[in-house]
């Protein structure tokens, strides 16, 4: 499994709120910049700016495009990413520390859902 994105990306995550249920993640970068692979629990995102990004996990990839101010779903996975358009890329994730009660059996998810 991937690192925590706090600590295998210290420069650009920072916990900004947390409690027993929830944690929640700001996300900061600069275009051109590259993560670390990481790992994201069961996730809510919510972006702070609009950007362009291309995630890439377990040899495939997938570019995101997202307005400032979109909520998404994030299912667990781990992910690496890099800013691939002109914008600084700002986004919460609220992480949920409690694991889905009737998880189903599913492809290995890669990005937010609904983009």
């Amino acid at each position: 499994m991937a690192d925590d994105p706090v600590q295998s990306n210290p420069n650009h995550y920072r916990v900004a709120f947390e409690n027993d249920r929830v944690r929640v993640l700001e996300y900061t970068d600069e275009p051109g910049h590259t993560s670390v692979e990481h790992h994201h629990p069961d996730s809510v995102m919510i972006t702070a700016s609009s950007f362009r990004r291309r995630l890439h996990a377990r040899g495939t990839s997938l570019d995101v495009e997202l307005p400032e101010g979109a909520v998404r779903w994030l299912s667990a996975q781990d992910h690496y990413g890099e800013n691939t358009g002109t914008t600084p890329t700002h986004a919460f994730f609220v992480e949920l520390k409690e694991p889905d009660p009737n998880p189903a059996p599913r492809p290995m998810p890669l990005g937010p859902e609904g983009t």
